[in-house]
């Protein structure tokens, strides 16, 4: 008994130290005592708070899933929950920005963190990722694309309560100046459309794109049905991977088109059409039923023409599709006001003028269809050889007759 009490105040004698009674009693109860999950998570806590320990992964809980699946998921647009609650809410999200980033995922992510927990990903290792893809010989802006398709999972988790803090915040993304995108001059683009194309599908979407500043996605995505009298009904884009998808923004807009040449060649070739699927057709057709043309196509086409009429090889390589988007806005900014330019182009910058931009207004078409004669008239050839195509004079009153048919 009285080595019992000795034992009480100085401790249980150890091989290389001792331990109090309460002590004892701790570790007798992690061993013995029937622990629930919540009891495993007070204690992680308490010990957190005394400052013995820095963090813990408890078994089972959502912290505690393999890192690099969750990366593989999150991007993975038919399992992600990510995708899911983005749809549900109609936010804007496609297969080909997921598979963009899930080929990022699986070929910097997944090397770098193999067998790490969720839970276990601190801000200091994302630091060191950042470090590392920093020496790499990438532009700044894939360098920024590699790492905003693992903080971006990252960020979501924290906010769902799956990990306990944002260990991105504070990540610091690398700086570029974005290249300029280069516009030929009006008397290149006059001369440009005077040449004869080998492709004359590739010519005419290069056109519109010159004259309207639509998207590549959105003049591929053009139906029968979207062409109205003088101006194209945007209601969708298309790539190859979603398909036909909403435009950008997830708003459908009226591009006004002036020109009767550009309306009676898209009329033509969608005329033309050889798949028998009438007004739901797309205009500019490919060899394949439910596809256009490639977008690469029409950027091929382009340059090509451009060495034909006296570009060299390097130069007509700084010309891009999209900057036929530019040259757009740049030559149509001082014509008309920006609500009315918005309205064609589908920029999103201000909140208040978006929100405005919404109305029509009597005689908004007009003046941009004035504006767009003034600018892009003289650029316009009287005709447009688009190949071997059906003929007929009234190609408007044939493509009502056409829809109705449909």
């Amino acid at each position: 008994m009285k080595t019992a009490w000795i034992w009480h105040s100085n401790g249980i004698p150890g091989k290389t130290n001792r331990q109090t009674i309460a002590e004892r009693s701790l570790v007798d109860t992690a061993h013995k005592a029937d622990i629930t999950q919540s009891d495993v998570e007070k204690i992680i806590t308490e010990f957190q708070r005394r400052g013995f320990i820095k963090g813990a992964i408890p078994a089972g809980s959502r912290a505690g899933r393999d890192f690099c699946g969750f990366l593989l998921e999150f991007w993975d647009f038919d399992r992600s929950p990510y995708v899911k609650e983005k749809l549900r809410k109609n936010h804007g999200i496609h297969r080909a920005h997921c598979l963009n980033a899930l080929g990022v995922i699986r070929k910097y992510w997944v090397p770098a963190f193999q067998e790490r927990l969720l839970g276990s990903i601190t801000h200091q290792d994302i630091e060191s990722f950042v470090d590392a893809i920093g020496e790499s010989k990438f532009s700044a802006t894939h360098k920024n694309q590699i790492i905003k398709a693992g903080k971006q999972a990252l960020f979501w988790a924290f906010g769902k309560g799956m990990i306990d803090t944002d260990v991105t915040a504070g990540i610091v993304l690398f700086s570029a100046k974005t290249p300029e995108r280069c516009i030929l001059t009006p008397e290149a683009v006059q001369t440009l459309f005077a040449h004869q194309w080998h492709d004359g599908k590739a010519k005419l979407a290069n056109m519109v794109a010159c004259c309207t500043g639509m998207r590549a996605g959105e003049i591929l995505a053009l139906r029968g049905i979207d062409l109205g009298k003088n101006c194209l009904y945007v209601r969708h884009s298309y790539n190859p991977y979603d398909g036909l998808k909403p435009p950008k923004n997830n708003e459908s807009r009226t591009v006004q088109v002036p020109f009767p040449t550009i309306m009676d060649a898209l009329v033509r070739l969608a005329h033309s059409n050889p798949h028998k699927k009438g007004t739901e057709g797309f205009v500019f057709y490919s060899t394949l039923p439910d596809q256009p043309i490639d977008e690469k196509v029409l950027v091929r086409r382009f340059r090509v023409a451009l060495q034909e009429i006296g570009f060299s090889k390097e130069s007509a390589k700084q010309y891009t599709f999209h900057g036929w988007r530019h040259f757009f806005t740049a030559y149509m900014r001082d014509q008309v006001t920006a609500k009315l330019l918005q309205s064609q182009t589908g920029h999103k910058t201000l909140a208040m003028l978006d929100h405005y931009a919404n109305h029509e207004t009597v005689g908004d078409a007009e003046k941009i269809q004035e504006a767009q004669w003034t600018t892009f008239g003289v650029l316009i050839p009287n005709t447009i050889d688009i190949g071997k195509q059906k003929q007929g004079r009234d190609t408007h009153g044939r493509m009502l007759a056409w829809r109705e048919e449909a």
